[in-house]
C-alpha cells in the first residue's frame, strides 16, 4: 500500500470506504490541504452538474449546475469533501441566491482564498430559471480589484437558453 504524501495528512474522507452522505446542510464536512504551489497564482475549477436543494417555501426540488473557481492561497479544498458538502444541500431549504452565496462564504471561511467565484445555473421552474453569481477577492491584494472587474463584466455574453 502506498504511503499518503505528507501534504495531505489529516484528510479523513479521501480514500475512506465508509463515507456517509449527509442530506442536511453540513459545512463541517469540508476539509483542506496545503497548497504546494503558493508562489503561483492559478485557478482551480469545480463543476457540479447535479446540485440539488429544496425551495424553502414549497419544498419542491431545485436542480442546478454549480460552478466554483478559485485562486488558492495557503489552503485548498479537498474535492471529495467538497462533493459531500454540495450533496448536503439535498434537503436544505434555500433560495438559489442563498445557496450560491452560502457556498462561497463557507469556502472563504475554510480556505481564505485569494479569489473565488460561484455561479449557479438552475433549471427552470415555473417557466423561469435563476442563475446567481457571486465572487470575492481578498482585500489588500490585486484579486480584490479583479473581483470587482469580473462582477461588472459578468455574463456580458450570456448563452442562449436551451431550456436546459
Amino acid at each position: 500500500m502506498l504511503k499518503a504524501p505528507d501534504h495531505i495528512e489529516g484528510l479523513s474522507l479521501l480514500g475512506n470506504q465508509q463515507t456517509v452522505y449527509e442530506d442536511q446542510y453540513k459545512p463541517e464536512v469540508l476539509e483542506t490541504f496545503e497548497n504546494r504551489h503558493q508562489e503561483n497564482d492559478y485557478f482551480v475549477k469545480f463543476n457540479c452538474p447535479e446540485f440539488t436543494s429544496l425551495c424553502p417555501i414549497t419544498g419542491q426540488p431545485d436542480f442546478a449546475a454549480i460552478y466554483i473557481a478559485y485562486v488558492p492561497d495557503v489552503r485548498m479544498v479537498e474535492s471529495k469533501s467538497l462533493k459531500l458538502y454540495l450533496f448536503s444541500f439535498r434537503n436544505h431549504g434555500g433560495f438559489h441566491e442563498d445557496c450560491v452565496n452560502t457556498i462561497m462564504k463557507d469556502l472563504i471561511k475554510l480556505m481564505d482564498p485569494k479569489y473565488i467565484e460561484v455561479w449557479g445555473k438552475f433549471t427552470p421552474r415555473g417557466g423561469i430559471s435563476i442563475d446567481p453569481y457571486c465572487n470575492y477577492g481578498k482585500e489588500g491584494t490585486r484579486w480584490h480589484e479583479v473581483a470587482w472587474q469580473r462582477l461588472q463584466q459578468h455574463d456580458l455574453y450570456p448563452e442562449s437558453i436551451d431550456n436546459r
